[in-house]
């Protein structure tokens, strides 16, 4: 089964969840919650990077995440942090994390390579084409899946001039991340041309606003979640390393039946 990466949004506007889990004891206790389903990893953030979300800055995202990352880890938690900025990345490292997530693949700030770089941290890298509050206007594809993968394989090279190794690297599509409806499935179709790039591929669908294009605009949150695990089997079947849900019980159900499955055949 490939792993499972849990979201801990430490936020008051994330998409989905937003100000679920603010308060430190509520998302450490959701995160171990989230392991106790089958969660693998853990992925703490502290900054929304939803459509339109505006930038918290450096000192309030480390205020939000970095007593949920030292708990977490402290409890045994291979633990991530969802961060674009290198600060905050090599604080969480020295807090506990083991992986720095980052949708902007090391874009957003030209630190945060070399700050990775310094660590024994994984870098998960994002595919991405500018800050949230303006992606859209940068969603214009003639090929998404030859483009996305080209740009993929340019910052993994890019991480390698940095002193990250191979083995230290993760690619994430970035799902969501300025591509627009139709556009994500396409890219998904494809991606068993991304996995083709070498690193492990990290997949993200949970509950965006592009499975509502499949199941119905009006669909609950527990529908998007059935959506998600669904496209977790079909990532597995792709070859992707790992998923990023909220659901994780739901995903965890699903793959154990996609293993099943295949064991029988």
């Amino acid at each position: 089964m490939i792993e499972i990466m849990g979201v801990v949004n430490v936020t008051p506007d994330s998409f989905s969840d937003g100000g679920e889990h603010a308060d430190p004891d509520d998302a450490v206790a959701h995160g171990l919650a989230l392991r106790d389903a089958g969660a693998t990893i853990l992925d703490v953030g502290g900054e929304s990077t939803r459509p339109g979300a505006q930038p918290v800055g450096s000192e309030e995202e480390r205020r939000r995440v970095l007593p949920v990352v030292e708990r977490l880890a402290a409890a045994g938690a291979v633990v991530s942090i969802d961060t674009y900025r290198a600060d905050v990345a090599a604080d969480a490292v020295r807090a506990g994390a083991s992986i720095v997530n980052d949708v902007s693949g090391g874009l957003a700030d030209d630190g945060m390579l070399a700050a990775v770089a310094a660590t024994e941290a994984t870098l998960v890298i994002g595919h991405w084409r500018g800050p949230s509050a303006d992606m859209y206007a940068r969603a214009s594809y003639d090929d998404i899946v030859a483009e996305t993968t080209d740009e993929l394989a340019a910052r993994t090279a890019a991480a390698g001039e940095a002193g990250i190794p191979a083995g230290r690297l993760v690619l994430d599509p970035g799902i969501g991340f300025a591509k627009a409806g139709e556009r994500n499935w396409e890219l998904l179709r494809g991606l068993e041309r991304i996995v083709r790039i070498g690193p492990p591929v990290l997949v993200g669908t949970s509950r965006k606003r592009f499975l509502a294009g499949a199941i119905g605009d009006d669909a609950s949150r527990d529908r998007r979640d059935l959506a998600t695990a669904v496209t977790s089997v079909l990532a597995q079947q792709a070859g992707a390393w790992g998923v990023r849900v909220h659901d994780v019980a739901a995903t965890r159900d699903a793959l154990a039946v996609l293993d099943a499955w295949e064991g029988a055949r």
